[in-house]
Protein backbone atom coordinates (compact mmCIF):
# COMPACT_ATOMS: atom_id res chain seq x y z
CA UNK A 1 0.00 0.00 0.00
CA UNK A 2 2.19 2.70 -1.03
CA UNK A 3 0.19 5.89 -1.03
CA UNK A 4 -0.10 8.68 0.92
CA UNK A 5 -3.19 9.90 2.97
CA UNK A 6 -4.83 13.51 2.15
CA UNK A 7 -7.02 15.04 5.60
CA UNK A 8 -6.09 18.65 5.52
CA UNK A 9 -2.20 17.51 6.11
CA UNK A 10 -0.53 14.98 3.72
CA UNK A 11 0.28 11.71 6.64
CA UNK A 12 2.74 9.38 5.72
CA UNK A 13 2.06 5.66 6.58
CA UNK A 14 3.89 3.56 8.77
CA UNK A 15 7.65 3.06 6.72
CA UNK A 16 6.60 -0.37 6.95
CA UNK A 17 3.91 0.48 5.20
CA UNK A 18 4.38 4.02 2.45
CA UNK A 19 8.04 3.10 2.54
CA UNK A 20 8.32 -0.39 1.67
CA UNK A 21 9.00 -0.06 -2.21
CA UNK A 22 11.02 3.29 -0.92
CA UNK A 23 8.54 6.13 -3.28
CA UNK A 24 7.94 7.99 -1.09
CA UNK A 25 10.62 8.65 0.82
CA UNK A 26 13.01 9.42 -1.92
CA UNK A 27 10.71 12.41 -3.31
CA UNK A 28 12.37 15.32 -3.82
CA UNK A 29 11.79 18.19 -1.73
CA UNK A 30 9.34 21.05 -3.95
CA UNK A 31 11.47 23.72 -4.88
CA UNK A 32 14.87 21.95 -4.32
CA UNK A 33 17.38 22.51 -1.17
CA UNK A 34 16.71 26.10 -0.99
CA UNK A 35 12.57 25.56 -0.17
CA UNK A 36 13.26 23.43 2.40
CA UNK A 37 14.65 25.67 4.47
CA UNK A 38 12.99 28.15 7.28
CA UNK A 39 13.83 31.47 6.12
CA UNK A 40 15.35 32.43 9.60
CA UNK A 41 16.82 29.87 12.40
CA UNK A 42 14.66 29.96 15.78
CA UNK A 43 16.70 31.45 18.93
CA UNK A 44 15.05 28.98 21.22
CA UNK A 45 16.06 25.77 19.95
CA UNK A 46 13.92 23.99 22.55
CA UNK A 47 10.63 26.44 21.92
CA UNK A 48 8.08 26.19 19.32
CA UNK A 49 8.26 25.85 15.48
CA UNK A 50 7.53 29.04 13.75
CA UNK A 51 5.84 27.51 11.13
CA UNK A 52 5.47 31.00 8.76
CA UNK A 53 9.37 31.13 8.59
CA UNK A 54 9.12 28.08 6.44
CA UNK A 55 8.60 28.17 2.13
CA UNK A 56 6.68 25.12 2.19
CA UNK A 57 4.91 22.27 4.64
CA UNK A 58 7.21 21.79 7.34
CA UNK A 59 8.07 18.30 7.25
CA UNK A 60 7.73 16.46 10.92
CA UNK A 61 9.52 12.89 10.82
CA UNK A 62 8.14 10.43 13.41
CA UNK A 63 11.15 8.12 14.69
CA UNK A 64 10.00 5.47 17.03
CA UNK A 65 9.32 1.88 17.64
CA UNK A 66 6.34 -0.11 17.39
CA UNK A 67 4.30 2.22 19.63
CA UNK A 68 5.14 4.90 16.74
CA UNK A 69 4.24 2.56 14.02
CA UNK A 70 1.01 1.74 15.20
CA UNK A 71 -1.26 1.34 18.07
CA UNK A 72 -2.23 -1.51 20.91
CA UNK A 73 -5.26 -2.60 18.66
CA UNK A 74 -4.81 -3.60 14.92
CA UNK A 75 -7.27 -1.36 13.34
CA UNK A 76 -6.37 1.72 15.85
CA UNK A 77 -4.55 5.05 14.53
CA UNK A 78 -1.27 5.68 15.99
CA UNK A 79 -0.10 9.17 17.20
CA UNK A 80 1.64 10.64 14.22
CA UNK A 81 -1.17 10.03 12.23
CA UNK A 82 -3.59 11.67 14.56
CA UNK A 83 -0.58 14.41 15.32
CA UNK A 84 -0.43 15.30 11.30
CA UNK A 85 -4.33 15.77 10.98
CA UNK A 86 -3.73 18.08 14.18
CA UNK A 87 -1.29 20.26 12.90
CA UNK A 88 -3.09 20.62 9.59
CA UNK A 89 -1.94 21.94 5.95
CA UNK A 90 0.78 23.39 6.93
CA UNK A 91 2.92 20.32 8.05
CA UNK A 92 3.85 16.79 6.89
CA UNK A 93 4.00 14.18 9.11
CA UNK A 94 5.89 11.29 8.57
CA UNK A 95 5.35 8.06 10.36
CA UNK A 96 9.12 5.98 10.24
CA UNK A 97 8.42 4.01 12.81
CA UNK A 98 9.95 0.19 13.47
CA UNK A 99 8.41 -2.79 15.35
CA UNK A 100 10.73 -3.78 17.71
CA UNK A 101 13.43 -1.32 17.56
CA UNK A 102 16.05 -0.09 20.21
CA UNK A 103 17.50 2.96 20.48
CA UNK A 104 20.67 0.82 22.43
CA UNK A 105 23.34 0.21 18.90
CA UNK A 106 23.83 -3.22 20.71
CA UNK A 107 20.17 -3.95 21.40
CA UNK A 108 18.44 -7.07 19.02
CA UNK A 109 17.38 -4.62 16.72
CA UNK A 110 19.00 -1.35 16.52
CA UNK A 111 17.04 1.52 14.92
CA UNK A 112 20.19 3.34 13.07
CA UNK A 113 20.78 -0.38 11.24
CA UNK A 114 17.12 -0.59 9.37
CA UNK A 115 16.14 0.59 6.66
CA UNK A 116 13.82 3.31 8.06
CA UNK A 117 16.81 5.09 9.07
CA UNK A 118 17.89 5.44 6.06
CA UNK A 119 14.59 6.42 4.58
CA UNK A 120 14.46 9.44 7.33
CA UNK A 121 17.84 10.65 6.57
CA UNK A 122 17.16 10.79 2.66
CA UNK A 123 13.60 12.20 3.36
CA UNK A 124 15.56 15.69 5.19
CA UNK A 125 12.74 16.35 7.47
CA UNK A 126 12.49 19.58 9.05
CA UNK A 127 11.70 18.52 12.28
CA UNK A 128 13.05 14.98 13.86
CA UNK A 129 10.77 13.54 16.72
CA UNK A 130 12.14 10.38 18.27
CA UNK A 131 10.78 7.56 20.81
CA UNK A 132 12.68 5.58 22.05
CA UNK A 133 13.59 3.36 24.60
CA UNK A 134 10.64 1.07 25.33
CA UNK A 135 12.72 -2.14 23.69
CA UNK A 136 16.03 -1.22 25.34
CA UNK A 137 13.94 -1.97 29.03
CA UNK A 138 14.02 -6.29 27.85
CA UNK A 139 16.86 -7.51 29.89
CA UNK A 140 19.01 -8.53 26.39
CA UNK A 141 19.16 -4.63 25.65
CA UNK A 142 19.18 -3.46 29.23
CA UNK A 143 22.25 -5.19 30.19
CA UNK A 144 24.06 -2.46 28.09
CA UNK A 145 22.08 0.86 29.87
CA UNK A 146 25.37 2.28 30.67
CA UNK A 147 25.58 3.03 26.76
CA UNK A 148 22.18 4.45 26.59
CA UNK A 149 22.78 8.21 27.13
CA UNK A 150 25.82 7.77 24.58
CA UNK A 151 23.92 6.28 21.92
CA UNK A 152 21.47 8.72 22.33
CA UNK A 153 23.98 11.92 21.45
CA UNK A 154 24.99 9.44 18.38
CA UNK A 155 21.44 9.37 17.06
CA UNK A 156 20.70 12.89 17.70
CA UNK A 157 23.95 14.42 16.17
CA UNK A 158 23.43 11.81 13.13
CA UNK A 159 19.77 13.75 12.49
CA UNK A 160 21.51 17.34 13.05
CA UNK A 161 23.82 17.21 10.43
CA UNK A 162 21.57 16.60 7.90
CA UNK A 163 21.38 19.53 5.44
CA UNK A 164 18.10 20.40 6.27
CA UNK A 165 18.85 21.47 10.16
CA UNK A 166 16.61 20.03 11.39
CA UNK A 167 14.75 20.92 14.69
CA UNK A 168 15.04 17.80 17.18
CA UNK A 169 13.01 16.60 20.29
CA UNK A 170 13.14 13.61 21.98
CA UNK A 171 10.80 11.94 24.08
CA UNK A 172 10.03 10.29 27.39
CA UNK A 173 8.49 6.43 26.55
CA UNK A 174 5.00 6.38 27.47
CA UNK A 175 4.40 4.03 30.16
CA UNK A 176 3.48 0.24 30.49
CA UNK A 177 0.68 -1.33 32.32
CA UNK A 178 0.94 -3.45 35.12
CA UNK A 179 4.28 -3.69 35.04
CA UNK A 180 4.64 -4.29 31.06
CA UNK A 181 4.84 -6.99 28.76
CA UNK A 182 6.98 -8.99 26.15
CA UNK A 183 9.44 -8.66 28.72
CA UNK A 184 9.26 -4.70 28.45
CA UNK A 185 9.89 -3.52 31.92
CA UNK A 186 8.23 -0.19 34.00
CA UNK A 187 11.20 0.11 36.08
CA UNK A 188 13.66 -0.19 33.01
CA UNK A 189 11.04 3.37 31.66
CA UNK A 190 11.48 5.19 34.44
CA UNK A 191 15.19 4.52 34.86
CA UNK A 192 15.13 6.16 31.46
CA UNK A 193 13.54 8.91 32.14
CA UNK A 194 16.03 11.43 34.17
CA UNK A 195 18.80 9.83 31.44
CA UNK A 196 16.85 11.36 28.52
CA UNK A 197 16.21 14.56 30.26
CA UNK A 198 19.99 15.03 31.15
CA UNK A 199 20.45 14.24 27.21
CA UNK A 200 17.58 16.86 26.24
CA UNK A 201 19.72 19.11 27.97
CA UNK A 202 23.11 18.77 27.48
CA UNK A 203 22.51 17.97 23.25
CA UNK A 204 19.92 21.54 23.36
CA UNK A 205 17.02 19.43 21.81
CA UNK A 206 13.52 19.79 22.87
CA UNK A 207 11.59 17.61 24.93
CA UNK A 208 8.24 15.68 24.94
CA UNK A 209 6.72 14.14 28.06
CA UNK A 210 5.20 11.16 26.79
CA UNK A 211 5.06 9.19 29.50
CA UNK A 212 3.39 12.07 31.52
CA UNK A 213 1.19 12.73 28.63
CA UNK A 214 -0.22 8.78 29.69
CA UNK A 215 0.64 8.30 33.21
CA UNK A 216 -3.12 8.15 34.47
CA UNK A 217 -4.19 7.49 31.79
CA UNK A 218 -2.84 3.67 31.60
CA UNK A 219 -6.50 2.20 30.91
CA UNK A 220 -5.56 3.06 27.46
CA UNK A 221 -2.49 0.54 27.35
CA UNK A 222 -4.95 -2.17 26.17
CA UNK A 223 -2.03 -5.09 25.83
CA UNK A 224 0.55 -3.09 28.79
CA UNK A 225 2.38 -1.50 26.30
CA UNK A 226 0.88 -0.06 23.46
CA UNK A 227 -1.53 2.53 23.49
CA UNK A 228 -4.99 2.39 21.87
CA UNK A 229 -6.17 5.14 19.45
CA UNK A 230 -7.35 7.45 22.46
CA UNK A 231 -4.30 6.77 24.42
CA UNK A 232 -2.54 7.77 21.10
CA UNK A 233 -4.62 10.83 21.17
CA UNK A 234 -2.78 11.82 24.42
CA UNK A 235 0.38 11.72 22.93
CA UNK A 236 -0.40 13.14 19.36
CA UNK A 237 -1.87 16.23 22.13
CA UNK A 238 1.81 16.55 23.98
CA UNK A 239 3.66 16.85 20.91
CA UNK A 240 1.31 19.08 19.29
CA UNK A 241 1.58 21.05 22.27
CA UNK A 242 5.38 21.58 22.12
CA UNK A 243 5.38 21.54 18.32
CA UNK A 244 3.22 25.18 18.11
CA UNK A 245 2.96 26.34 22.16
CA UNK A 246 -0.59 25.72 22.31
CA UNK A 247 -3.06 22.94 23.38
CA UNK A 248 -4.91 21.38 20.85
CA UNK A 249 -8.68 21.56 21.71
CA UNK A 250 -10.63 18.89 20.80
CA UNK A 251 -13.71 19.70 18.73
CA UNK A 252 -17.45 19.93 20.44
CA UNK A 253 -19.30 16.87 20.11
CA UNK A 254 -21.62 17.38 17.38
CA UNK A 255 -24.90 17.90 18.31
CA UNK A 256 -28.01 15.19 17.80
CA UNK A 257 -30.91 15.64 15.99
CA UNK A 258 -33.80 16.67 17.58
Amino acid sequence: MNQIIACMVTILLPFQLAFGQGAAASAPRPGGQAASRPTTRPADAKGPIAVGNYLRPVRVACVGDSITARTGLQDGTPYPQQLGKMLGGKWQVGNFGVSGATLLNHGDFPYQKQQAFKSVLAWEPDVVIIMLGTNDTQGQNWKFKGEFADDYKDLIKKFAALASKPRIFICTPPPTRKGGNYGIREEGVVEQIPIINRVAAEMNVGLIDMYGALKDHRRLIPDKVHPSTAGSRFMAKAAYQTLTGRDFEDPPPASRPK
